[in-house]
C-alpha cells in the first residue's frame, strides 16, 4: 500500500471540503421531495403589519405559489415556491426563505413601513 504523500493528503482534504459543501445543497432538494404539501395556516402581527397565510382558494397567483396565499395587511404578497422547497416573494426575490411565514416577514422587514402594492395580474 503506498505511503499518504502530502499530495495525497491535500487530495483527500479537498474531497472531504468539496463534499462538506454539498451535503448542505442536497438537503434542502431531499427535503422538497414532498412539498406537495401545503404549508400550515398563520395569522399574525409581525413588526406591526399583520401577516396572514393559508392554502389558496382558487383565486390570485396560486399557480406560483404551490396553491398558498399570503397577505400583508389584507394585500395579497405574490410568492413563489422553488424546486428546492424555499419560498420567495416579489419584495424579496433573491432571499429564499424556508416558509411563506418567512417570505411574509421578510417582506416586512424589506417594506421598512412601506405599504405592500399590489401585484398586477396578467
Amino acid at each position: 500500500m503506498p505511503e499518504l504523500s502530502r499530495r495525497r493528503a491535500l487530495t483527500a482534504a479537498a474531497v472531504l471540503a468539496g463534499t462538506a459543501g454539498v451535503l448542505p445543497a442536497i438537503a434542502p432538494a431531499t427535503a422538497a421531495a414532498g412539498h406537495h404539501d401545503s404549508p400550515g395556516t398563520f395569522d399574525e402581527v409581525y413588526k406591526g403589519r399583520r401577516i396572514q397565510g393559508r392554502p389558496a382558494t382558487g383565486t390570485g397567483h396560486h399557480h406560483h405559489g404551490a396553491g398558498y396565499a399570503v397577505f400583508v395587511d389584507g394585500v395579497e404578497l405574490h410568492v413563489m415556491r422553488n424546486a428546492d422547497g424555499s419560498w420567495i416573494s416579489v419584495v424579496s426575490h433573491y432571499d429564499p426563505v424556508a416558509t411563506p411565514r418567512a417570505a411574509a416577514r421578510a417582506a416586512v422587514d424589506e417594506l421598512q413601513g412601506a405599504p405592500l402594492l399590489p401585484f398586477p395580474a396578467n
